[in-house]
């Protein structure tokens, strides 16, 4: 019998899942959103999932505060987050959230709400379903994806920037909406990385086999450029 053989061409993609963490103002949301669109990939910001979760807590009389409160309800909220990234989505119990979670009572509180294990535990559970449902494969950005929510990713960065420069990127998407000034968001972030660093369930790290990019001096194409260059190796290579 003649064998048949198949090109590798010709074989089905595999699905590939991209980690890409780092810490507010690094251009996550924006390289991965744009990342997952040219790749024909989906998308999932799992920083908001943790607002959600904050901003159902706070619009329930929950205190943020008190860690047993906020672990004795963590399993209340259904929390529904859509992952094209042309159109990304996010409800709880069916209402729309997406411009209330950006808020700053919010924006002050989700470090607390989101250092509380049952939370990280409801909301990382949340997390590996969609990633596993994704059909093309998912860019997922986040601060402990490559660490904890999918170590076992394809491809995994880490994306940094001087405080400098964040500040200044997440003070220009302020304007407009909640204006702030440069100096008190650089000293907001770096308390928000302090907290988000320190806490003892699944704290922001770089995964010991990610790819660190430093963004202060690039473009956000020059971003969107290196992440594409570093999965299209990875698949090259394949798994």
């Amino acid at each position: 019998m003649r064998k048949v053989r198949t090109a590798v061409a010709d074989l089905p993609a595999l699905p590939v899942i991209v980690a890409i963490d780092g810490p507010s103002g690094t251009g996550k949301s924006s390289t991965s959103k744009a990342v997952a669109a040219r790749m024909e990939l989906g998308y999932l910001d799992t920083g908001a999932q943790y607002r959600a979760m904050t901003w159902w807590m706070l619009a329930n009389g929950i205190d943020v505060d008190d860690p047993a409160a906020v672990a004795a309800a963590a399993a209340k909220p259904t929390i529904v987050s859509g992952t094209d990234p042309k159109a990304p989505t996010i409800t709880v119990d069916g209402t729309d959230v997406s411009g209330p979670i950006r808020g700053q009572e919010v924006t002050a509180a989700v470090s607390a709400v989101s250092a509380v294990p049952e939370v990280r535990a409801r909301i990382t559970e949340l997390q590996r379903g969609i990633a596993a449902e994704a059909p093309a494969g998912i860019v997922v950005e986040g601060r402990d994806i490559g660490t904890t929510v999918l170590p076992d990713a394809d491809v995994k960065i880490f994306l940094t920037a001087s405080p400098e420069a964040r500040a200044a990127r997440r003070s220009a998407e302020l304007k407009g909406r909640e204006a702030a000034d440069v100096a008190a968001t650089k000293a907001a972030l770096i308390k928000r990385d302090a907290a988000d660093s320190g806490r003892k369930a699944s704290p922001l790290a770089k995964a010991a086999d990610a790819t660190e990019v430093d963004t202060t001096e690039l473009t956000l194409p020059q971003v969107i450029e290196c992440v594409v260059t570093l999965i299209e190796e990875r698949k090259r290579r394949g798994r």
